[in-house]
């Protein structure tokens, strides 16, 4: 990990990539594990339910794990390596500016962190190609026989999202003042906020544009391409 005391923090859909990881990784695993697009509708209609009805963004991540109760870790973990691998041969796969800034960051030996409620199984792979240090992501958790009980150690969503930032900040010894982050949705408000250095990606969220302009923060374009490695 670099030794530096600047940390650069990262929300990763919408952010790094285009897509979201989480519902993106559960069409693969419906269809790798022999269902049909009918069957994936079926379930994303359950969450399109949820979001429909307000349900509380930390609420509809828990929801999303009990999807996998019973199944195996180590089997989820190596469905998200094939998922990576065939996501990011994408030609949209990435949003360019931010790739290239986060870049900038692993070249300025900066601590680089992403922050997301999506899983490992999705998210080291992604890290790894990056560089990225440090990964702070939804932890489902599991029983004995390593198979997944349904629940999570914390929803990275929201308020835990700001938090960890928080918590990950104080236990690097880092000065917020000098530190970066990245988010492109109002959830991401409490941990752009934290940092000297917060950064908008894209104006689709009206909340978070308004309070970029309101506060002179620095807006990114979210304009997608390929290869995260020609592109860094």
């Amino acid at each position: 990990m670099p030794t530096n005391r600047r940390v650069a923090f990262f929300d990763v859909d919408d952010t790094l990539i285009t897509a979201k990881s989480m519902f993106d990784f559960l069409r693969f695993w419906i269809l790798r594990g022999g269902g049909d697009e009918a069957d994936y509708h079926a379930v994303m209609d359950r969450f399109r339910a949820m979001w429909s009805a307000g349900t509380p963004r930390v609420e509809v991540n828990r929801a999303y794990y009990r999807h996998f109760t019973g199944a195996s870790w180590a089997e989820l973990l190596r469905a998200g390596r094939e998922w990576y691998d065939a996501y990011r041969q994408r030609p949209d796969a990435f949003v360019l500016a931010t790739v290239r800034a986060l870049a900038g960051h692993v070249a300025a030996g900066d601590t680089v962190v992403l922050v997301s409620g999506s899983f490992t199984g999705c998210l080291d792979p992604l890290a790894k190609e990056l560089n990225a240090d440090v990964v702070l992501c939804s932890e489902p958790l599991t029983g004995a026989d390593g198979r997944l009980t349904g629940e999570v150690r914390r929803p990275m969503i929201g308020d835990a999202k700001t938090d960890a930032v928080r918590e990950t900040l104080a236990r690097l010894g880092a000065d917020p003042a000098e530190c970066s982050a990245y988010g492109d949705h109002a959830s991401d408000l409490g941990m752009l906020s934290l940092v000297g250095r917060p950064h908008v990606v894209g104006r689709h969220d009206p909340v978070l544009a308004e309070h970029a302009a309101r506060h002179g923060w620095a807006v990114l374009p979210a304009d997608s391409g390929a290869s995260a490695r020609a592109t860094a």
